[in-house]
């Protein structure tokens, strides 16, 4: 009885209404999370010993990693050192599970999206010469087909999708629970086995989402075997191909955007880099869990070329980077090379008045490119 009513529902409900009402539903979960106060914490810390800032966190102890993770990414990069810092009082930072007056809403996750609806050949044109002759190489020794056997579900579970979650993450791994793998590759989604000259080594799990209209081929998770994944070089080469197969699904069955997954949302993360070089806009595509981040009163540009940070204002996607001063525009450049993102609503560069006038035109000239660029506002900070 209950899955004839949820068939009757999907039905009558629209794709694009069920994915608002899916967003709805994890908005409400999210926030009364967060209203469980006896899980809260208030904690200071610094992520380096030498760091100028001090981190104050406001919210669940379990979050406490997420804050650190957005805040100090995976490196840090050096920034000129002001003169007269040593010896004094640390800057603080605020971040807080629940927002403050003049905080950053700043998303945990974004998505990285290719739009479709041109050739194949239009969306490479977009990657690097060397990326292009790899799959020009490797692609026809690739083959990718679906499965709905049970034997084979359990087995790209077992073998493929958990020991990569593992070798990536670690404990902090997220696994799709093994049911979850089974509903999905058997219903509301679609499971594929990757083989090279006829031996299974990967396997794509998505989904479809429609919003507003539009039809997005989702990658859930990417599940690579061993002798793949213990090979930095060879799962160089195969999570390419398996990332253009699922392209290529995607554009010859008519969607309107290929998602390539979700990465943390820092604009300096190796992850999103990758995703980027293959044509990915940046998107929040649903995901809707926030940290609250106030900059500190003093030494916001060195804070933001440390931290470079996305923020969400109302639902445009914004970027905030820092131009400390005594930086060349060669330094500028360096740093942010990769940092040029579609998707961009808005870009707030801060620093003083005379920090990065040339940079600051180059950054325009580069986002002119664009179907749609962003604007770009100097913020004048100490």
């Amino acid at each position: 009885m209950k899955a004839h009513m949820m068939a009757v529902a999907r039905k009558l409900i629209s794709p694009s209404l069920r994915y608002e009402i899916r967003t709805v539903s994890n908005v409400l979960r999210d926030m009364l999370g967060r209203a469980c106060f006896w899980h809260w914490e208030v904690a200071r810390f610094r992520l380096q010993q030498e760091s100028p800032y001090e981190i104050l966190y406001i919210g669940r102890k379990q979050q406490r990693e997420m804050a650190k993770l957005l805040i100090g990414g995976k490196a840090q990069q050096q920034a000129p050192k002001p003169e007269g810092s040593a010896g004094s009082l640390p800057s603080r930072v605020v971040v807080s599970e629940l927002p403050t007056l003049g905080a950053l809403s700043v998303p945990h996750y974004l998505s990285a999206v290719v739009p479709l609806g041109r050739s194949l050949d239009d969306i490479t044109a977009r990657y690097d010469s060397e990326l292009r002759r790899s799959i020009r190489k490797n692609r026809p020794l690739y083959e990718m087909r679906q499965t709905l056997a049970d034997d084979e579900i359990a087995m790209a579970d077992r073998d493929l999708l958990r020991p990569y979650a593992s070798a990536r993450q670690g404990i902090h791994a997220a696994q799709f629970p093994t049911e979850e793998v089974f509903r999905l590759a058997k219903g509301v989604g679609r499971l594929d086995l990757i083989t090279l000259n006829g031996e299974v080594v990967a396997c794509h799990l998505g989904c479809e989402i429609t919003r507003a209209g539009k039809r997005y081929w989702s990658t859930l998770r990417f599940g690579y075997c061993e002798a793949v994944f213990s090979d930095a070089k060879k799962l160089r080469e195969v999570n390419s191909i398996t990332t253009y197969m699922a392209l290529e699904w995607a554009l010859a069955n008519g969607f309107d955007y290929y998602d390539i997954g979700l990465c943390l949302a820092r604009p300096d993360d190796g992850l999103l880099k990758w995703k980027r070089r293959r044509g990915g806009d940046i998107d929040s595509l649903g995901n809707h869990a926030y940290m609250f981040i106030r900059l500190p009163k003093t030494g916001v540009a060195r804070f933001l070329w440390d931290t470079p940070l996305f923020a969400v204002e109302g639902d445009k996607l914004t970027l905030h980077l820092g131009l400390p001063e005594g930086s060349s525009d060669e330094a500028l450049a360096s740093r942010y090379h990769e940092m040029v993102f579609g998707g961009l609503h808005k870009i707030y560069l801060y620093g003083a008045k005379s920090s990065g006038e040339l940079f600051f035109e180059n950054l325009r000239q580069r986002y002119a490119n664009l179907k749609s660029p962003p604007t770009m506002e100097r913020v004048f900070s100490n």
